[in-house]
């Protein structure tokens, strides 16, 4: 076992570690700034059981205890870890993974980071210690991409996730980034947003070249489909939605990872499509139906309701609770003329739909307007930024990363 030459404290070794950090990637300094950084003890912090190290996203904690058994460049290896968790906004942008699995979702995060560290930084200043999950198969993919191509962990233990049987060697307080208050996270995010410009700024006065990960988190890119969930989240708040319980094992032959046991219904759910010919590419539709599905059974609305609209209705399906599974396998695509969103006012105040919220499919280019609503309304806009709904949220996707 490693022991520090120097008789120094944890405190006073964390401090260098972090120190040495930020001295050799100044892109990084104002991330490790941000939030608390504190060592704990078993023996002495009973009430803060951390075996290794952890963050919930903002704060660092790390087990005296742990730090014996590492060298100065595994400790430096394990800072920059923790920090890249915070810099990439894991804890918070990917906390709905975590409610489905937890222990995959762990997984996925690292796999995720651990790829970015030893690609960006010499293994003579920071060294993964063991335990470290690696795989250069997730080279540039998100924490969402290689949640899903790992294996189910067995649920109740948590373990047999994939490759190493391990979950890494660090601890991700999810349940702390949960807890954050809103107004926390959005200061939280600025803070982020902040420490990312002012370290490039000081990179490029030191000239060390900055730091080619942190491109992404200029504008990171989540994917579409968590804004859609996101917002289905938010509109259906006090449904069992918003928690998630145990994956849902009805779906996972078909590679679809979904919570089960909703027990609180919701209002009814509206998915408005667009099918006017200059919509879309034709991977599309089957990316967006695939997506909604799934969004569907989550939320567990009482009812679904999809209507295909060009200048007019031209398709309207209804799935009850227990269809839900069927919409990809049942539904019906019609119409291809031109696009008014108007038709669908008419026809949902004509036939008494009154949706808790509406998920629009468009391109965008509509000729009579953004149409009237009396409840949250999604737009997914392909290919068009120039759109701008005037009610409701627009959420702009291009086709290609669908």
């Amino acid at each position: 076992m490693f022991r520090p030459t120097l008789k120094i404290t944890p405190t006073e070794r964390l401090r260098k570690a972090r120190i040495a950090c930020m001295h050799h990637d100044p892109t990084l300094s104002g991330i490790i700034m941000i939030g608390k950084c504190v060592t704990v003890s078993l023996s002495r912090d009973g009430d803060k059981q951390i075996n290794t190290a952890c963050t919930n996203g903002k704060d660092e904690w790390y087990s005296e205890e742990y730090m014996e058994t590492l060298t100065d460049a595994e400790l430096r290896y394990v800072v920059m870890h923790e920090n890249y968790h915070k810099a990439f906004r894991h804890l918070i942008t990917w906390a709905h993974l975590n409610r489905i699995d937890g222990y995959r979702a762990n997984c996925a995060c690292d796999y995720v980071i651990n790829i970015k560290l030893v690609d960006q930084y010499p293994e003579t200043f920071i060294k993964m210690p063991d335990g470290g999950l690696l795989d250069p198969k997730y080279r540039g993919w998100d924490a969402a991409k290689v949640f899903y191509d790992l294996p189910e962990s067995d649920g109740e233990n948590g373990r047999d996730v994939g490759r190493t049987g391990d979950a890494g060697f660090d601890e991700h307080d999810w349940d702390g980034a949960e807890d954050m208050p809103t107004e926390e996270k959005k200061e939280l995010e600025k803070d982020i947003d902040d420490a990312i410009r002012q370290g490039e700024l000081v990179a490029g006065k030191t000239g060390s070249g900055g730091n080619r990960d942190f491109d992404e988190l200029r504008d990171p890119q989540i994917p579409w489909g968590e804004h859609t969930r996101e917002f289905v989240q938010d509109t259906f708040a006090g449904s069992d939605y918003a928690t998630y319980n145990r994956p849902n094992r009805k779906f996972i032959a078909a590679g679809i990872y979904l919570p089960s046991g909703i027990s609180e219904a919701v209002g009814e759910l509206a998915i408005l499509v667009d099918t006017s010919g200059s919509t879309y590419a034709p991977n599309v539709l089957p990316a967006f139906m695939s997506e909604l599905q799934g969004i569907a059974i989550a939320a567990n609305p009482s009812r679904v309701h999809i209507i295909y609209w060009d200048t007019k209705v031209c398709g309207a399906e209804v799935y009850e609770r227990e269809e839900l599974d069927t919409i990809i396998s049942s539904t019906c695509v019609k119409g291809g003329g031109g696009t008014d969103i108007c038709c669908v006012n008419n026809y949902m105040r004509d036939n008494d739909i009154k949706p808790q919220a509406s998920i629009v499919l468009t391109d965008g280019e509509l000729f009579g307007g953004w149409g009237t609503w009396d409840h949250p309304v999604l737009w997914c806009i392909i290919d068009n930024k120039d759109a701008k709904p005037t009610h409701g949220k627009a959420l702009h996707i291009t086709a290609s990363s669908m």
